[in-house]
């Protein structure tokens, strides 16, 4: 083969990240890449501000209505620019909504692993719409879903994004969710191999050590990902932590690691198809090599066949065109090909098809808030609510929400009441709302809590938990929780409640579903995905 036709070959394991919302200068730069260096594919990102890594620099994400619209046009626009057609690929775990506006959002895996195992065809269907959507974009890959079982509560970056710490079921849910990828012809993975869940670092900023053994990773964390390669999944990513018992007791992450690719992947658990690094521009991988391009020789070394977030292109092409052999370049490229070729754009580069169907989003949001929704405390609280309100002792309190929201609106149907807000510390009085409270004897509570992420207990104000804390321990309180359910440890005295559901998402869906489950006093068959210790 002649020394161009094997660059062609190796330039097809490039991804670097493209941004919705880029510069023209940046945007002619990738064209030129895509041009002069034949790469594989391309990992579409809202924007440079939102990239994870970015997030230390508190870059302002500016909001675009146009990015839906505008990556249709870019993707149409790289395409022509590559001789050989592009594999598009996204990070879409809970839908488009993930990375652009204004496009169909569906539940987080956190909320999905509430649900009962007999509606995992609802996991199925998330995957199918997903799916769908990235289609109508020009998308043929999407980065998910993760396999990573949550067994630490402390996990600051996989948390939410888990189906939860039970492994048949995250393995079980993983798959439909493939499945369902699968069936309209969309591209997945899973992540992040071998197992993220157990970690309490942020492999976007620094490298997780797993401390396992081999035995104990085949027992629980692997075990997803073995159910995965049993049922052909496309693609597995390699996730930047270190497992010394692999790795003859050294911390290389494991994107860099022949013996966690190569022996345990591909030899011992039999794995053939496509892997693809994590984003190689995150700290615990992006800081290790002084000479550019030595960081993505390493990663092809390692048995990654495609480098996402690649930023030295053209020095890493060198780097592999000098020390790969081209048997190893075949395979690569081959898995590759085989990707393209199953997603049919090698015959049809143009590839959008459908629109996005927001119904159908809303339809599934509402079937799946209907099977999710947890009861945790309940000591009749329908009744006790009536009861008081008859007296005049009921009182509705929202935070981080104004009392204009649907839950609210839905219980006034039959539950009127007086109402109080807490929006934020800028708007809102909390000692004048404490007093206002005062006279009440049962509070409905709905905490929308304003982030997913645990950082700063998810951004909940210390005088609102001090809030919490006093209502808790003073009335009867009937709480309702739209959010991440491991915020539930940190509110002081929940266990005190007279009421407690925790409902997941803040979706209309989700908060008309719980209105509904309230007034009609309807059974809830979701339950906790994960260990949860309630003070």
């Amino acid at each position: 083969m002649t020394a161009e036709a094997l660059r062609q070959k190796v330039g097809q394991f490039f991804f670097p990240a493209v941004f919705i919302n880029d510069t023209e200068e940046n945007i002619q730069e990738t064209e030129r890449l895509i041009k002069e260096h034949n790469i594989g594919g391309l990992t579409f990102f809202h924007s440079r501000a939102s990239a994870a890594t970015n997030y230390e620099s508190k870059k302002k994400v500016v909001f675009n209505d146009d990015s839906y619209q505008k990556i249709k046009d870019l993707i149409v626009r790289y395409q022509k620019a590559a001789s050989t057609p592009l594999l598009i690929s996204i990070d879409a775990e809970w839908g488009l909504a993930m990375r652009i506006e204004k496009t169909p959002q569906y539940p987080y895996a956190i909320t999905l692993g509430a649900l009962p195992e007999s509606k995992s065809n609802l996991v199925y269907e998330v995957g199918k719409q997903i799916g769908l959507d990235l289609k109508a974009a020009g998308i043929h890959y999407n980065l998910s879903p993760l396999a990573d079982i949550n067994n630490n509560p402390n996990n600051p970056v996989i948390g939410y994004r888990s189906f939860g710490e039970n492994k048949e079921k995250v393995a079980n849910f993983a798959v439909e969710y493939l499945k369902g990828m699968s069936d309209v012809g969309i591209l997945g993975c899973l992540k992040h191999f071998p197992g993220h869940g157990n970690t309490n670092v942020d492999s976007h900023l620094g490298l997780p050590v797993l401390n396992e053994t081999l035995e104990e990773l085949l027992e629980n964390e692997l075990y997803p990902f073995i159910k995965g390669i049993e049922n052909n999944v496309d693609s597995i990513m390699i996730g930047h932590l270190a497992v010394p018992s692999l790795n003859d007791g050294k911390d290389t992450s494991a994107t860099l690691s022949k013996p966690i690719i190569e022996t345990l992947l591909r030899g011992k658990l039999g794995y053939d198809g496509l892997v693809i690094s994590d984003a190689l521009n995150m700290h615990s991988v992006s800081k290790l090599y002084e000479t550019k391009g030595e960081l993505e020789w390493e990663a092809f070394n390692a048995g990654n066949d495609i480098l996402c977030f690649a930023e030295n292109v053209p020095e890493g092409i060198e780097a592999i065109l000098k020390n790969a052999s081209p048997e190893r370049i075949e395979e690569s490229f081959n898995r590759i090909l085989k990707a393209k070729e199953k997603v049919g754009i090698l015959s049809n580069p143009n590839f959008t098809s459908g629109e996005l169907n927001f119904e159908k989003a809303s339809a599934l949001n509402l079937e799946i808030a209907q099977n999710s929704i947890t009861k945790i405390i309940d000591h009749s609280n329908t009744t006790l609510a009536f009861e008081s309100q008859k007296s005049n002792q009921l009182v509705k309190l929202s935070l981080y929400k104004n009392v204009e929201n649907t839950f609210f609106k839905t219980l006034n149907s039959k539950l009127k009441s007086p109402e109080f807000a807490f929006e934020n510390l800028e708007v809102s009085d909390i000692s004048s709302i404490e007093k206002e409270l005062q006279n009440f004897e049962t509070v409905i509570i709905s905490l929308f809590v304003p982030k997913a992420k645990p950082m700063n207990n998810f951004e909940i104000n210390n005088e609102v938990l001090d809030l919490l804390s006093g209502l808790l321990q003073t009335k009867k309180c009937i709480v309702y929780v739209f959010g991440n359910p491991y915020v539930l440890p940190i509110i002081p005295n929940l266990l005190e409640a007279s009421g407690l559901i925790q409902v997941y998402q803040d979706f209309e869906e989700f908060q008309k579903v719980a209105g509904i489950q309230f007034l009609e006093n309807l059974t809830c068959s979701g339950s906790l995905p994960v260990n949860i210790d309630i003070q």
